[in-house]
């Protein structure tokens, strides 16, 4: 970035946007979008959608599929028509310098017969200013593939390749659209690292994921929309606090656990604790909710005591997953009953 590009987007942003959240960034923000709205047909893609990004921070977008997030990132980057106010460093999203802004679309298909080196050299030439293609395609991973033509690339390469197409400007704000679908955990780790580095420069990031552990790692603050809505936003650990639960204790056993064996666990642990448990039956044994880790002893005492014989057992508190499946349920269903499925093509489709 040339020392203005440092200068707009450096500085460090941690915290929610939630109304009237003691998280609320300071300074003008990068991103800002108020009463977004955006309708195909009679689906409401976005339904007053409110948030704004600070410089320099992570932010991440999660909600199920359907729930606008790719639409939302077309309004933010002029390649859909929205209503509503939406600004980037400023201006309308269509008026602000295309080399100011890197974008990996959800949906990206380069010429198949260009290497990945060829591709990134392509997108570079398009700026005046590029980074070293060679050093993009190291960022990424790809630099012992580098002479592979697309077509022949593995999904995770492909993938990778694409990343170093969006970063190859060097981006004050940089716009990431499932950046590590299928691409294996090294892959991951090294989009992770050139995510934390870019950050840490001072480039903005807009990050969606179905990959909770990623922006639980990764994102400052975090907005969930959910049928074109946000539902909640804030910092990852301040929603873990709010919404994700208690922790868990879960026993494995043989087959089902019974509604009556769950009750004389929970007599167990109340009588050991003295506390007044949540413990449910589930397909794989019994799970035991609110056990701190201190508390294990006495949990696994409850469950001797109740004669329930168990294969493992495993303790781990709530994280961005659970907030997900707390605020959106394991089965998503969009507003008049009709499933995610029809209109995902329409409203979370792209094109770079």
């Amino acid at each position: 970035m040339d020392e203005t590009a440092t200068a707009d987007a450096g500085g460090s942003g941690t915290a929610g946007a939630d109304a009237g959240g003691s998280d609320a960034p300071a300074g003008d923000p990068v991103v800002v979008g108020e009463g977004v709205r955006k309708a195909y047909g009679d689906v409401d893609a976005l339904d007053g959608v409110d948030l704004d990004v600070a410089a320099g921070e992570v932010f991440g977008l999660i909600g199920p599929n359907g729930a606008g997030k790719t639409t939302l990132v077309r309004a933010l980057t002029g390649t859909t028509e929205a209503e509503g106010d939406l600004r980037v460093f400023g201006a309308p999203p269509r008026e602000v310098d295309p080399s100011r802004i890197g974008l990996l679309p959800q949906s990206f298909d380069p010429p198949a017969r260009l290497t990945a080196r060829e591709l990134v050299d392509y997108y570079g030439g398009l700026y005046d200013a590029a980074r070293d293609t060679e050093a993009v395609l190291d960022d990424v991973g790809m630099a012992d593939d580098a002479d592979a033509w697309y077509e022949t690339l593995s999904g995770g390469q492909k993938r990778r390749t694409c990343v170093a197409t969006a970063v190859v400007n060097d981006p004050d704000l940089l716009f990431l659209d499932e950046p590590t679908t299928g691409i294996d955990p090294a892959g991951r780790r090294a989009i992770h690292r050139l995510i934390e580095r870019l950050a840490a420069d001072g480039t903005t990031v807009f990050l969606t994921s179905h990959a909770m552990d990623e922006v639980e790692r990764l994102a400052d603050r975090v907005a969930m929309l959910r049928d074109g809505r946000v539902v909640a936003s804030g910092a990852p650990d301040r929603l873990v606090a709010e919404h994700g639960g208690a922790p868990r204790l879960d026993a494995a056993t043989a087959g089902p656990a019974t509604e009556e064996t769950a009750a004389a666990v929970a007599a167990g642990v109340r009588e050991r604790l003295g506390d007044d448990p949540s413990v449910e039956a589930t397909d794989g044994g019994l799970r035991v909710r609110g056990v701190r880790p201190e508390a294990i002893g006495a949990a696994v005492d409850a469950l001797d005591g109740a004669g329930v014989a168990f294969d493992s057992l495993s303790w781990s508190e709530p994280s961005l997953e659970d907030v997900y499946l707390r605020l959106t349920g394991e089965e998503y269903a969009r507003r008049g009953g009709d499933t995610e499925e029809t209109p995902a093509a329409a409203v979370d489709g792209g094109e770079r």
